[in-house]
Parts: C-alpha cells; structure tokens; sequence
C-alpha cells in the first residue's frame, strides 16, 4: 500500500525536501510578483464589469459617474499600499494584519482580524476561480456551459500546483500572470491609438443593447446609496493587497525591502489597468446588467434567458482587437488563467496565517507542521475543501459569491492600521533621534490616514452589502472566532493541566505496588510471551484473566494450564452476556477501588499481520479495550506483539521498498555504484508488519 500510494504522490508534487532546503524556496520579486499580486492584478478583470452592474440600476445615464469611482478606487488602492509598505517594514515576520492587531490591540482584535483574512482567503479563491470560468467560457462555450465542473477541476489542479511548493508553483504562475498584463497593457494603448490617433469607431458587442432601469431617474440618498454600492463593488480591485505583508518571510533578502517594493509594482499596475479599463468600457459603449435577461433589450426586446453576458473585458478586447481574434483568445485565455492563479494569493496566505494561529494554539497544531515539499500542506487541503464547498453552494456564479466578498478584507485593513497607529505611538515616547522621530510621524499619518479611509469604506460596504449577501461573511467571521477561542480555552486548558509541578504530586510518587494483568484466551506462543515479559516487570503481583464466554472453552484453558505447569496464577472473570470488554474494565475498576495507590498494567498479547485484509479475520476486542482503559486513573496497557508469517513477508517487502526510488525520489546525475554492505542497510529502518490483531 504504501508503495501504490508513494507513485501518485511522488508523480503528483514532486520528491520530498529535506528542512534544511527551506532556504531554496525564497523568492525573488520578478517570481513573488505573480505570486502574491495576482488577486489584485486580476481583479480589474471583474471589478470594473461590478462597477457597471451596479450602476446599470439606474441607467445607462448613471454609467458617466463610472470615472469618478474608479478615481475613488485609485485613491484607496495608494492609501492601503502606502499603509502597508509602513507594515511590512515594522513587523517583517509574516504575521501580517493578526500580528500587528494582535500586538498593538490585544487579543480579541487578532483574533478577529484572523477570522476576517480566513474568511476571506476562502471567498477569495471562490471568487477568482468563478471568474475565470466566466471568462474562459467567453471563447470556450463548453467550459461555461459546465462551470461548476470546471471550477471545482480548476481548485483541485491549483490546489497540486501549490502542493508542489510556493517556489515551484510561483514560476508557473508568472507566465500567465505577465501575459495577462501584457495583454491588458496592449489593449489599453492600441485602444488607445485606434480611438485618439486613427479615429476608429470601436463598439462593443453589447454596444446597441439598450438597458432598462430598474429604478429610473434615482436622486438625492437614493443616487448617493447607489453610487456608494458602486464603490463598494469596484473596492473588490483591493482584494490581496494584505497578502504580501502576512508572506514577507516568503521573500528574499532583504525581506522587507523587497515586500514593499512588490506593493507598490502591484499597486501601479493595478490602478492603471483598472482605470483604463473603465475608460475603454466607456468608449466603447459596454453595456452589463444585474439580470441581463430582462434588463437588456435590443431591437425593442429582452434578449431573454440564452443570452450569455461576457464580462466586460471580454467585450472590451473584442471592440478592440475584433472578436474572435487571435490577440482576443490570447487574452482571454491569459485573463482566465491569472484569474484563476490568482486563487494563489490565497493559497500562499491561509496556510501561512493558519500556521501562525496554530503555534499560537488558535488553530489544531497540524496546520503549524509542513509537508513533504516544505509547504503547509494541511492549510492548503482545508482551503481547497472550503472554497470547493462555497463554489458548489453558490453555482460558481461570481457575481453572487463577490456580494460576500471583501468585507473581510476592509476588517482586517481597518484594524490592522489602527494598530500601526498605535504602534507609532509607542516607539515615539522612547525614541530621541529626531531623524527617526520624523520617519516615525511620517509614517503614523500614512496609518492615520488609512484607517480612517478604510473604516469609512468598512462602513460603505457594510451599508451596501448586508442584504446583498454581507451577512454570510459576517457570519463566517463569527464561527471562525468561535471556533478558535474554543480551540485555545482547550489547549490552554491540558497545558494548565499537565504542566509539570515544583513539588513531588500523587502524579510524581512511585506506586505503592504494582499489580500486573496478563488477559489470555489460550495457551499458546503470543500468550507465553507475554507471561514472560510480564515476569521481567517485577510486579508485586502477577495474574492471568480470562473471560468465561465458553465454559468448554475455559475448561481446555485451565487444564492446559495445569499441564504445562505454569506458575502464574490464572483467574477467571465470569461474562453471563458473552461480553470481554466489560468484565475486565470493572475488574480492573476494583482492583483501583480497594488500593487507590496501586498501579495496575495490562498486558496484552497480539499478533502482527502483515495483510490489511487479515485484520478482518481476527477479533479487535484488543482496540476496544485499549480504548476504554485510557480513560481509567491509574492503570497502564502493554501491548505484547507477536509476529505471524505474513508481517514478516511484509518486513521483507518493506525491505526492497527500500532500495526502490518513486519517480521524482532521485536528482539526475551520475549513479553511484552500491557495495552489498551499503545495500543490506537499506532495508534496516523498515518498519515490522501491517497491523495488529489480539489475542484478548
């Protein structure tokens, strides 16, 4: 078995690493560019087309007041990337927003800002992978018209890229990632050129579609609801931006530098495909609508329920390029691949922020350990089960899953400057270089500035979003800090509890005696085993138990016994109800009763098999047992294991495993010849046998 599962392992993610090679996974900026900003790069994919959604509401007349939000967008995307270049250089160990709130703010901020990035990071690969089927689909009909399939295929692929490991998984995404915005930038200036210089007339597909408003003619808070809604949909383009502070230890020497570097590339890149964006939907004509069944016409009719709406870069690269074109499918493919790599942000974020939780016991400790490529394997298989699950929930429909999103998102923002603000504050009461001092002001008024700006935009979200589906994140962040307080009261609670005491306890002073138990059912090699290894313990007292399910049965037993000789007392436990298990937890049960002080082992004979399939054939009363003493004071199990035929088959089986290589095991080079004595040790470290059965 281990052999048949070590192949599609091996295959699948590549040959383990040694711990010592961590060093080797570090990236540099051209790699931990498409790595960490490929969610807010991509964004501009869907973000300006939620834009236009939300406006469509209202008209096609409300689509010129498209320019002032994406200027709005472009002001917040400066304001956190300037905050969070002032992060990544105070706290450079990854913890990111939970470290920076957990320090300055205290516990619970942490944690809520812990529960606000999980959420997230699950909505965030719920989202970019929805997406990108939409927008694969756009030149690729059987993709869309099976994208639940197709999205779920996508996690489970993304998910064995980032199995492979962060370095690995990082050259894989950087083509797409620079191709995508390559072709955006492309399309941008040749739109550009085709419009200003040459005077081209260029028309979206959707062009002389004419949009009905479902609430014609908004003014006064009704338009100031609908534009703050607007806003709140293109503040999706922010998504990821946190993600390169909780990875800086993610990066190459000098970390922090080179963080906040990469921030601000991906912050230029992002605001200016995003605003190009929106100034191409505008020139040519794009129209989209919330439900573009009944709310888009042409000719003076629905285009009805068949009518597919592609997103809005998709209609933009068509009016530019010409539909169906060899630069329209290039960048189409580019844009569903980036978006869905940019489910990567995620995937580099939730292991590592799950890990921090984890050491600080938030989170179950699997989640701090790494797997065989040096990443935190256990983090990426929950995220990819979490986001799968929402992705089927919700159909893969984007625009359903991004009413959740980024409430998470401007939570963490907020809390998370508001600490920075405090962590100023607190160096600049013990600081005297004025040089420094400067710095410091300098960078508190960043973080001033920021909080203040996101918990505003909290606020608009929160306003314009709730119904919209808001709550469920909401929701989401509430189990989450639920679950992890329960998880650290439980943690907090065994450490109190086997936290080792100064003075001698009842738990420290040897026994008064020892009474040891040998449970048999016959006479034979594992059971006068176990009575031998029983006599080396010295107890005080030394018994065999039987159960009397069969009075035949028993009555072979004891004359056997008396035959052989053996010295070793035999008792046996009556069972009217043919039961094994009961009899011994009570008679052990007594023994505590009568001496509290007296220590009680139970020995056990099994036998080893070395087929999974055998272990169907023997009794496991032994595990049951086993499992029922543990919860009894005072009394410790022994297991004494006796090896059949068939485990040592498989001993030997494991010995030439040893000496096999799964494919990705070995580097290519030249093969050093083996001596017999280096070969016969390569089986030493094999493990004895498949499973145990028992004798009890």
């Amino acid at each position: 078995m281990s052999k048949l599962t070590d192949v599609p392992k091996r295959i699948l993610i590549g040959r383990a690493l040694r711990s010592d090679r961590l060093g080797e996974t570090l990236l540099p900026k051209r790699i931990a560019l498409p790595v960490f900003a490929s969610d807010p790069l991509s964004s501009v994919a869907y973000a300006p087309g939620e834009v236009l959604l939300v406006l469509s509401i209202a008209g096609v007349s409300a689509y010129h007041f498209s320019p002032w939000i994406a200027v709005a967008v472009v002001v917040l995307m400066f304001t956190v990337v300037a905050s969070y270049r002032q992060n990544v250089r105070a706290y450079p160990s990854g913890g990111g927003d939970y470290e920076v709130a957990n320090t300055n703010l205290g516990r619970r901020a942490g944690l809520t800002v812990a529960s606000a990035l999980l959420v997230d990071y699950v909505l965030t690969v719920a989202v970019s992978i929805s997406a990108g089927i939409e927008n694969l689909g756009s030149a690729v009909p059987f993709v869309v018209e099976h994208k639940l399939l197709c999205a779920v295929a996508a996690i489970v692929l993304l998910t064995l890229m980032n199995l492979r490991g962060v370095k690995e998984s990082g050259k894989l995404f950087a083509i797409p990632t620079y191709v995508f915005v390559g072709g955006v930038f492309l399309m941008l200036l040749w739109g550009a050129f085709r419009g200003l210089v040459l005077g081209d007339d260029m028309k979206a597909p959707t062009a002389d579609f004419e949009i009905k408003p479902e609430h014609g003619g908004l003014a006064g808070f009704a338009l100031v609801f609908l534009l703050l809604r607007a806003f709140s949909s293109g503040c999706a383009a922010l998504t990821g931006v946190e993600a390169i502070s909780n990875g800086v230890p993610a990066f190459r020497r000098p970390k922090s530098k080179n963080a906040a570097t990469t921030l601000a590339m991906m912050g230029l890149l992002a605001v200016t495909m995003f605003c190009g964006i929106i100034a191409l939907a505008m020139a040519t004509n794009v129209k989209m609508a919330e439900r573009p069944a009944h709310d888009l016409y042409l000719d003076g009719s629905p285009v009805g329920a068949d009518y597919v709406q592609h997103p809005v870069i998709s209609q933009i690269a068509a009016a530019v390029f010409g539909d169906g074109t060899f630069l329209f499918v290039i960048l189409a493919v580019a844009t569903a691949l980036v978006l869905f790599l940019a489910a990567n942000t995620a995937y580099n974020g939730f292991p590592l922020l799950g890990s921090i939780l984890a050491q600080d016991r938030y989170l179950p400790r699997q989640l701090h350990t790494r797997g065989d490529r040096l990443t935190f394997s256990n983090g990426i298989v929950l995220l990819a089960g979490a986001a799968a699950l929402l992705v089927w929930i919700y159909d893969a429909d984007s625009t359903r899953l991004i009413q959740l999103y980024i409430v998470g998102v401007f939570v963490s923002f907020t809390l998370s400057q508001t600490g920075m603000v405090r962590h100023w504050n607190r160096l600049l009461r013990t600081e005297r270089d004025q040089a420094k001092r400067r710095h410091m002001v300098r960078s508190r008024a960043i973080n001033t500035f920021g909080a203040f700006f996101t918990g505003l935009v909290l606020v608009v979200v929160l306003a314009t979003k709730f119904t919209h589906g808001a709550w469920v994140a909401l929701l989401g962040m509430v189990i989450f800090y639920a679950t992890m307080s329960a998880i650290r009261r439980h943690y907090d609670r065994v450490a109190e509890e086997i936290a080792a005491p100064e003075g001698p306890t009842d738990d420290t002073v040897r026994p008064s005696r020892m009474h040891s138990i040998v449970l048999v059912s016959k006479v034979h090699k594992p059971t006068l085993r176990a009575l031998a290894y029983a006599k080396l313990m010295r107890s005080d007292t030394l018994e065999a138990v039987s159960i009397n399910v069969d009075p035949d049965e028993t009555r072979a037993l004891r004359e056997e016994w008396e035959r052989r000789g053996i010295t070793v007392p035999l008792k046996v436990l009556d069972s009217p109800y043919r039961e094994i298990t009961r009899p011994i937890i009570e008679y052990v049960k007594g023994l505590r009763r009568e001496s509290p002080r007296d220590a009680v082992s139970v020995i056990i004979p099994e036998y080893v098999v070395g087929h999974w399939y055998e272990h169907l054939l023997h009794n496991q009363s032994a595990l049951r047992l086993k499992g029922r003493l543990l919860f009894t004071p005072g009394v410790m199990v022994t297991s004494v294991p006796y090896q059949l035929e068939s485990s040592e088959a498989a001993r030997k089986r494991a010995r030439r495993r040893a000496d096999w290589s799964a494919p990705g095991m070995v580097r290519r080079g030249p093969v050093e010849k083996k001596t017999k004595q280096s070969a016969g040790r390569g089986g030493g470290r094999a493990a004895d046998g498949g499973g145990s059965g028992n004798d009890a």
